[in-house]
């Protein structure tokens, strides 16, 4: 397995707040106009999982297999071309701030993890920006 991290997001919601926000993947209503139409296209999520259809890898579907609140939500691929792990680890600084990481573990053949190590990085960096971003009111 190979393991890709975020940098730290810093992030002005406190822990509880951002654990509960992503933790219930309903909350991605919220960010759904944020979304590039022209890269993502079918956008679906319920308390559980997301699924996505993306240009050029195809369906991706995730669903939460483990919550541990307030600190960690991790997740899995049910549907990917790479079986992978994804789990946000939420951290308090203050009362009213917090730090997140993500972290990405991924199956890649190591013939292709040349080809596909940089995107799946520029990837989990956009998706962390995204998520401390988020309104976690």
């Amino acid at each position: 397995m190979s393991k890709f991290e975020s940098s730290i997001k810093q992030i002005p919601y406190s822990q509880t707040a951002v654990y509960n926000g992503i933790s219930n993947l309903e909350n991605l209503e919220k960010v759904r106009d944020r979304v590039p139409e022209d890269k993502v296209k079918d956008f679906r999520f319920d308390h559980d999982s997301v699924s996505v259809n993306v240009a050029p890898v195809g369906e991706l579907r995730m669903q939460i297999i483990n919550r541990e609140e307030p600190k960690c939500v991790k997740f899995e691929a049910v549907q990917s071309p790479i079986p992978f792990y994804l789990w946000i680890q939420v951290l308090p600084v203050t009362d009213t701030s917090s730090k997140m990481k993500l972290t990405l573990e991924a199956d890649i053949n190591p013939f292709i993890k040349g080809m596909v190590s940089g995107p799946l990085r520029d990837g989990l960096e956009k998706i962390a920006d995204a998520l401390a971003m988020v309104p976690y009111e």
